[in-house]
């Protein structure tokens, strides 16, 4: 065991070549943190965290990376969920195996690096899982329906398991990001825009709309200051929310507003 670890806290990070969690593993590596960022194709980028290989598809490389981490390091602290992708297109559009292929990833991926860093925290008798979900899983929206379930699945899981490890010291709690300025739109399955689809036109606008949210973004280092903070809370909050103003907003209107009222202006939005 690497005797300098056992102070400072250890940190697993999937998902951190690029994006949000390449800001998140390079601001807590400079806040002293023992970061391990996880890639599906590790790159031989000299970055200041180590980065190994974890494919979240693949549960015997998602054993191999904790095993690997608990034996240099004797403990994991911090689990980030960041690893993902999104979808994009209209539901009777998108093909069935591509949507699986995102709750596999996005939901079913998380859930398996919880299952497998959860016997060590108990061991512990501490840890926290920060699940990273989205602003998108708070609600339906029009060709994203995909990726909004897969994100509120997880903020329910979320709820879920950490009434269920309280009592083992650990604290299992979200982050929903709106719009940030990342590559996500290029990783992205696209739906194609059919030429025969009834959907061409509406779609086609919102696949527009869409990439012009994301290249208008925030600053994803915004999301690591919001993590730091969180790994330093004594008691964390379930759930919290990092975007602009109306894109938090729109979460405390979908509780307050009437169910058609809250849909016409989501519609009005998107142009439908």
């Amino acid at each position: 065991m690497n005797q300098q670890s056992t102070t400072k806290k250890i940190v697993l990070i999937t998902g951190a070549s690029s994006g949000i969690g390449k800001s998140i593993a390079n601001y807590l590596s400079q806040k002293g943190y023992v970061v391990y960022g996880t890639s599906r194709n590790p790159t031989k980028e000299l970055l200041p965290f180590q980065v190994i290989a974890l494919d979240v598809l693949k549960k015997e490389t998602i054993d191999n990376a904790i095993q690997q981490i608990i034996k240099k390091e004797g403990k994991i602290d911090v689990l980030i969920n960041n690893a993902g992708m999104g979808i994009t297109g209209p539901i009777e559009d998108t093909p069935i195996e591509e949507m699986r292929r995102v709750f596999d990833t996005n939901f079913f991926g998380a859930l398996d690096l919880m299952k497998s860093v959860l016997p060590t925290m108990r061991a512990q008798k501490s840890g926290l899982i920060i699940n990273i979900t989205s602003i998108a899983g708070y609600m339906g929206l029009p060709f994203r329906g995909v990726y909004s379930a897969t994100k509120g699945a997880l903020e329910l899981i979320t709820e879920a398991t950490n009434m269920e490890v309280q009592q083992f010291g650990i604290n299992v709690v979200n982050v929903a990001p709106g719009d940030f300025a990342t590559n996500i739109a290029a990783g992205r399955y696209h739906t194609p825009v059919f030429e025969n689809s009834a959907y061409k036109k509406s779609y086609q606008e919102n696949l527009d709309l869409m990439n012009s949210h994301v290249s208008s973004g925030m600053n994803p280092e915004e999301m690591a200051i919001k993590i730091h903070e969180i790994i330093n809370t004594k008691n964390p909050k379930i759930h919290y929310k990092v975007g602009k103003f109306m894109e938090k907003f729109s979460i405390v209107l979908k509780r307050i507003l009437p169910d058609k009222v809250y849909q016409k202006l989501l519609m009005n939005h998107y142009k439908l």
